[in-house]
């Protein structure tokens, strides 16, 4: 069984645990770069992306963090995490990691009150729709080769991608009972190890 490390420097790390926990999968919360070395697989969850980036940068994780995901170590980002992991922004900051090759908008759907929830058709889980809780949520412009579209919006805009052992979701699975997308997470780690 794999460990899971949750980025637990901001935003909403304890849901992702209580996830973890309901599936049974042990996890850490980790706040200091060398604690990576201690988990199969790294979440960055949902938050502020410029209050993460600059405390990513604060605590010395870039370098590290980008070393071990080029090294194979699965890692998911949803709304800030994924705004955290791609390539490029059409915002002016926070300054990504570039590690997805995807172009993501920053509050693509408006401020806070312009939150929704959607039934989303999402490829590499079954049955039903999942139910996306969207919150000030990203969006990606656009996919680089190699990355593949799991779910899109009624409009077609994506929002949630895979490329390799990363994966990206511009909703929150962590704030449902539905704990699908978690599980797909599960199996790429255990599929990586």
């Amino acid at each position: 069984m794999p460990t899971l490390g949750v980025l637990a420097i901001q935003g909403d790390f304890a849901e992702h645990r209580e996830v973890l926990d309901k599936l049974g999968v042990e996890s850490a919360e980790i706040r200091l770069p060398h604690q990576l070395d201690e988990v199969d697989g790294l979440i960055i969850p949902g938050g502020e992306s410029t209050t993460i980036v600059q405390l990513i940068d604060i605590y010395d994780f870039r370098d590290t963090l980008t070393q071990k995901v080029a090294e194979g170590l699965p890692i998911w980002g949803t709304c800030a995490g994924m705004i955290v992991i791609s390539k490029r922004l059409t915002d002016h900051r926070p300054s990504p990691l570039g590690l997805m090759d995807i172009e993501v908008s920053r509050n693509a759907f408006g401020s806070q009150v312009h939150s929704f929830e959607a039934d989303l058709e999402m490829g590499d889980i079954s049955g039903p729709a999942f139910r996306g809780v969207f919150i000030r949520a990203p969006v990606v412009n656009k996919v680089g080769e190699g990355v593949r579209v799991l779910a899109q919006v009624s409009d077609g805009r994506p929002v949630a991608v895979r490329q390799d052992k990363m994966l990206a979701t511009s909703f929150h699975p962590e704030l449902t009972d539905d704990t699908r997308v978690h599980e797909l997470f599960v199996r790429m780690v255990e599929g990586s190890a």
